[in-house]
């Protein structure tokens, strides 16, 4: 019968672990005219001069609104449009509000998506991102000296700031996603931070997933070498671990892809190609990040299909 409320996508991680990036080749996938995409790190009680003065952290949930939040993301749910805050990440302070109404997908990414119990309730798909440190470190001030105007010191000095906020309030909600992803170097690559980055994704039995170890083992997927499925625990817990490693070729890439793909009756796979990332100037592909992208846009529209 297929489910007509709108399917909520939360995206969870730390600063600079690739939320925005990752959310944009979700919304390819589905077609940006079916998708509202939320930042929900513009909830903030207070500007960026008030912080100071009071000397707390962005990351807290003291200084977010929490209970709107938890509010506007059951609204979406049920498919009521909300006023959102809009913080300027230039400035430091507030534009106007803006009205949103939410279309068949929802994408909710920021800092603190999974912090209460009502938040979390409101999710169809959690999915946390949680690259390596010292990749996380390099991809944010990246971003923060090309986009934000800080310097390599000033991005290094507010990191050091943050990490007890960080270990506190951010880390804990990787427990609580149905989907981990750890994009990682390989062994000898320890500047690299883009087309040749391997991932791992944990996958939790929260919801359910693609037999990937069927597929390999049947021979559908060729190259074996580059991706694999094995049973581990995380947590203590057990889980199903994906591996797929930077030099799977976009031949490869694509049979996985719509192997995944075929699991949707009636709807053939987007030909938008996805796993696109901003370097520098330039726009290039991961094929490992594209996979990632496909398999949470399958997990989205198959809730969507079974209602």
């Amino acid at each position: 019968m297929g489910n007509n409320r709108p399917i909520l996508l939360g995206i969870v991680g730390d600063s600079g672990t690739g939320k925005t990036t990752f959310t944009k080749g979700i919304e390819d996938v589905l077609g940006p005219e079916r998708v509202t995409n939320i930042c929900v790190d513009d909830y903030h009680r207070y500007n960026r001069v008030q912080r100071k003065k009071k000397n707390i952290s962005a990351l807290h949930p003291d200084c977010n609104y929490i209970d709107i939040m938890e509010q506007h993301l059951h609204c979406l749910r049920r498919g009521e449009p909300i006023l959102k805050p809009v913080y300027n990440h230039s400035t430091g302070n507030f534009d106007p509000p803006e009205y949103i109404k939410p279309k068949e997908f929802v994408i909710i990414e920021g800092l603190l998506g999974f912090y209460t119990r009502r938040m979390r309730d409101a999710f169809d798909v959690k999915l946390y991102l949680d690259p390596e440190e010292s990749l996380r470190v390099d991809w944010k001030i990246a971003r923060d000296t090309g986009k934000r105007g800080y310097t390599p010191e000033k991005v290094m000095e507010s990191l050091k700031r943050r990490e007890d906020v960080s270990n506190r309030y951010i880390r804990p909600q990787r427990a609580y996603s149905d989907v981990v992803v750890s994009f990682y170097r390989p062994k000898g690559l320890n500047t690299e931070t883009g087309t040749k980055l391997n991932v791992r994704l944990i996958l939790r039995p929260t919801i359910k997933h693609p037999d990937f170890s069927h597929f390999i083992e049947s021979g559908l997927i060729p190259e074996p070498g580059c991706i694999s499925a094995t049973l581990g625990r995380d947590d203590g817990l057990p889980v199903d671990i994906l591996e797929i490693a930077v030099d799977i070729a976009h031949k490869t890439t694509r049979r996985v892809m719509k192997i995944v793909w075929d699991h949707l009756p009636g709807i053939d796979m987007p030909k938008t190609y996805i796993g696109k990332y901003r370097d520098g100037d330039g726009v290039k592909i991961s094929n490992p990040l594209a996979i990632t992208q496909l398999i949470t846009s399958y997990h989205l529209m198959n809730i969507k299909l079974e209602g």
